[in-house]
């Protein structure tokens, strides 16, 4: 059977279930729980799930599990229950970069076309085309993530730049950290961050990881064997050498990140919004003095190429429903209530993570907690994903043991790294 024969049995199967799910719901005369796998917050999906058991009006309960705290573990885990046709799964919480991989295996119940609009309008396109694979959408957005610069005012004034203004490059922020004697706090650590850190480098120089998504492993393109990916090079050799990283580079994490840039040499950090909610509650908890959150401002991700527009990377979660679900149509709907602007909204005030919805970011009270919302929706809409393919693992995993540690990598650590994950996804070699 090929693909295309494969895809319409697949939906079929799910428009067979949807009438059965319905009718036996509604002879069954009690309430149907779906069960949706979250990965670890703050307990805001938690919140938004019983918020749309109040909203379902009896029909249906909403009960969450959570997964663990690893990205790479939750994925683990929820491809062994798929993989054992795992009924218990209705909803599972994922990170866009194992999208093409879950749907690729079968894994995910196709969203009804006619449900479609509902859940990618207003949606931030960078969002929408992560939960997209193969011209269909697979999954919701239900909030969406990237990174900005955040940097000490005082240090940046004392170098002359203005980022809130002007647009800096890399190189800009390395000389102004060497200058003033501060630091570039960056995510270094042999992990998914440091990936992160890699591809956005290399999408804002204007090149691709993988240049052609959907391909099958004997036929990806890697673009890292190009200026863009010698451009990405030569940033992360730069960091590492300029004296102004830090010495935990190889070891660093965004906490690690964080605990950098808010010391007494702060000056620079990439990292996620969520920064801001986390030294607000150091200064009110007594662990980090008012006087340097009140130094801490914020600007678009560094140039990588100076005059080429930035572009931030792309995180967040989609909501995805399991192909064996015995409650597909139920949850379609818990979808749309779990993804509605009301519910991003009480997510990104309760969690801090950032919405999917760019109305959200226009909410008086979004606005009071996170000043910088405009910026953080200006950065999702010139997002970047990592690179979308049903390999990504094999692709992650490669680049960090090649590109790692940072004080390694030199002009040939782009050819090296395309070599090896060619190997890889031939075959060839293990990681």
């Amino acid at each position: 059977m090929n693909a295309d024969r494969l895809r319409q049995a697949v939906e079929l199967a799910f428009l067979a279930t949807l009438v059965f799910a319905g009718t036996a719901c509604s002879r069954g005369g009690g309430t149907t729980t779906l069960s949706w796998y979250v990965n670890p917050d703050n307990g805001g999906q938690a919140q938004i799930a019983q918020r749309c058991t109040d909203a379902a009006g009896g029909r249906y309960r909403i009960v969450t599990s959570p997964l663990p705290r690893d990205a790479s573990d939750q994925r683990e885990q929820l491809l062994r229950r798929l993989s054992a046709k795992d009924s218990s799964i209705d909803l599972m919480s994922l990170d866009p970069v194992f999208v093409p991989e879950f749907s690729e295996a079968q894994f995910l119940a196709p969203i009804p076309y006619a449900a479609v609009a509902a859940l990618t309008e207003g949606v931030v396109t960078p969002a929408v085309v992560g939960a997209t694979w193969k011209g269909r959408l697979v999954a919701a957005p239900m909030w969406a993530n990237t990174q900005l610069l955040w940097y000490r005012k005082s240090v940046a004034q004392k170098a002359g730049l203005d980022p809130a203004t002007r647009p800096v490059t890399w190189d800009q922020i390395i000389r102004a950290a060497q200058q003033t004697g501060s630091t570039v706090a960056v995510e270094g650590k042999r992990y998914e961050g440091y990936t992160v850190l890699i591809n956005a480098l290399v999408e804002s120089a204007g090149g691709h990881i993988v240049q052609n998504p959907g391909a099958s492993a004997d036929q990806i393109r890697l673009g890292l064997d190009s200026s863009a990916g010698e451009r990405a090079a030569t940033i992360i050799r730069a960091i590492a050498h300029s004296g102004a990283a830090g010495p935990a580079l190889s070891t660093a994490d965004e906490e690690a990140a964080r605990a950098l840039f808010q010391g007494s040499t702060g000056g620079f950090m990439v990292n996620w919004p969520y920064v801001w909610r986390a030294e607000n509650a150091a200064v009110s908890d007594g662990s980090l003095g008012a006087n340097v959150l009140a130094d801490i401002g914020w600007a678009r991700y560094p140039q990588s190429v100076q005059g080429m527009p930035s572009k931030p990377p792309l995180g967040g979660i989609d909501i995805g429903i399991g192909h064996w679900s015995r409650h597909p149509d139920f949850a379609v709907d818990a979808i749309r209530c779990i993804t509605s602007v009301r519910n991003e909204t009480a997510y990104f005030l309760h969690d801090g993570n950032p919405a999917a919805r760019a109305a959200v970011f226009d909410v008086p009270a979004v606005r009071k907690a996170f000043p910088m919302a405009p910026l953080i929706r200006e950065s999702l809409q010139a997002s970047a994903p990592r690179p979308r393919t049903e390999f990504y693992g094999d692709v992650s995993a490669g680049l960090q043991r090649t590109f790692h540690p940072p004080a390694s990598v030199n002009a040939s650590t782009p050819i090296v790294a395309s070599n090896f994950i060619t190997a890889v996804l031939h075959g060839d070699r293990l990681l």
